[in-house]
């Protein structure tokens, strides 16, 4: 019986990390890839928000893109759009502290020169 309890308990310590996990590479993902999108030559930076968004709402839900911001700066030494994602980072169920996940992705700027 008290196996039993410590392996149910383990198994759902376990489903959660995967949860945890799946939710950070999902975003993560997501931020990179609307990053790339605002660094296209013929995108503006900005344009890098509603992709990332759309990315994270299709695939885990609306309430995980709340907080996307997009800047410019430098990332390895090269001009570079840099997408911060701030969300909920889930440890019971899909209960959490919300913004205590931070993602970034980066795409170095292309230019037409």
């Amino acid at each position: 019986m008290l196996v039993g309890v410590l392996l149910t308990f383990l198994a759902l310590g376990v489903l959660q990390l995967a949860l945890a996990l799946h939710i950070r590479n999902t975003v993560l993902d997501a931020a990179a890839e609307g990053a790339r999108y605002g660094a296209l030559a013929d995108n503006e930076p900005a344009d890098a928000v509603p992709r990332t968004v759309d990315l994270i709402s299709t695939a885990v839900g609306r309430g995980y893109a709340t907080d996307v911001t997009v800047r410019e700066g430098e990332w390895m030494g090269v001009p570079a759009v840099i997408v911060t994602v701030r969300t909920t980072l889930p440890l019971a169920g899909l209960l959490g502290p919300d913004r205590a996940l931070e993602v970034e992705g980066h795409a170095a700027r292309e230019t037409l020169d």
